[in-house]
């Protein structure tokens, strides 16, 4: 195990065989070194700085009706919202004097948000907020739909893979929806040169050593420059309400190894570690995360926006209680900055 860590810290690539056997055979000494030489990589690159990114999500109407999630088409309990142009600027207008300088809007794939919707939302923030970065997650959208949103200003885009196995994939997505053209989608979007984010849920249903090895050695190849990694947590209203939730253990354990595959990448503490675990954010940064998004949606969207159930959305996953969050990083040794932080410093 040490000898893999070794190498994995050198060469920053293993073997599929090898990143099963790190995986399987994992141990708290193990998970010490693991999380010893991230954050050693991590500090490297960016210091003790985490940066923060105002999460506004925008629509919990989607098309489609994957199976592990909340929003899902066929959930026929969600009580369905979609923000107004205002109302997400009225966000950012709330975000920017608490230091958010990176907008996400993130929603399911819902059809109101046409091109040229999104491209005026896009524009309008980046004429009062020049200095701020804007990130999109709303999913697949053919190569023509991110070159537009490319072009209005977007600057990075979050589009989890879920997994890198074709066959798990298709155990989590009903037959409509493609591997292929998942992939295909990330492809376009490092092409248009958008700052490019994957990811993956971790203990998701059908989820092997095998299947996770794909994952990092797509992350290796496809070198993001973002990766979201959270535990999945069920959701009563899907056919997985009953699937037992992912580990804060192994999610940490694997933020530790994409840190060393890729030490600069910019790689969030995400809402559902915080969801399942008190401490859960802390353990992230901890383990080689460097990002944190705190929610800066109007409340009742907040409680709307169910992925999964008991959703952390306050406290300090709240972007108004930013100085709660502040203190709780300083806590560890940590601190809040304001700036884009793009990734690789620098840049």
């Amino acid at each position: 195990m040490i000898e893999l860590i070794n190498k994995l810290e050198k060469e920053q690539s293993l073997t599929l065989a090898e990143y099963e056997f790190l995986i399987e055979n994992r141990n708290e000494e193990a998970a010490k070194i693991l999380s010893e030489k991230a954050v050693e990589k991590r500090k490297e690159v960016y210091g003790n700085d985490v940066y923060i990114r105002g999460l506004i999500e925008i629509s919990n109407i989607c098309k489609n009706d994957c199976c592990y999630c909340g929003i899902r088409r066929g959930n026929k309990n969600c009580e369905r919202y979609r923000l107004t142009k205002e109302q997400i600027l009225l966000c950012c207008d709330e975000g920017y004097p608490l230091g958010y300088r990176t907008f996400v809007l993130q929603g399911g794939e819902d059809s109101h948000f046409s091109d040229d919707f999104l491209c005026d939302i896009i524009t309008s923030i980046k004429l009062k907020y020049p200095d701020c970065a804007v990130t999109l997650s709303l999913g697949e959208r053919s190569f023509e739909s991110y070159k537009k949103l490319r072009e209005a200003g977007a600057d990075r885009y979050l589009l989890r893979h879920e997994t890198a196995d074709k066959e798990h994939y298709e155990k989590l997505h009903p037959a409509d929806m493609s591997f292929d053209n998942r992939m295909e989608c990330l492809k376009n979007l490092k092409k248009l040169r958008f700052q490019t984010g994957c990811g993956f849920m971790v203990g998701s249903p059908y989820q092997t050593s095998a299947t996770l090895a794909k994952d990092l050695k797509f992350i290796e190849e496809f070198r993001p420059e973002m990766c979201g990694i959270g535990p999945f947590i069920p959701h009563k209203d899907t056919e997985f309400s009953n699937f037992p939730a992912g580990t804060v253990e192994l999610t940490c354990y694997l933020l530790s190894i994409v840190r060393l595959i890729s030490p600069d990448i910019l790689l969030p503490a995400t809402t559902a570690l915080g969801s399942i675990d008190s401490f859960g954010r802390e353990k992230g940064i901890l383990s080689g995360a460097n990002v944190v998004m705190p929610n800066l949606s109007p409340e009742d969207a907040k409680q709307k926006y169910q992925l999964y159930n008991n959703k952390l959305s306050s406290g300090a996953e709240a972007a108004a209680n930013k100085r709660m969050l502040e203190e709780r990083m300083e806590s560890i040794g940590y601190k809040i900055v304001t700036n884009i932080g793009n990734h690789k410093k620098g840049n």
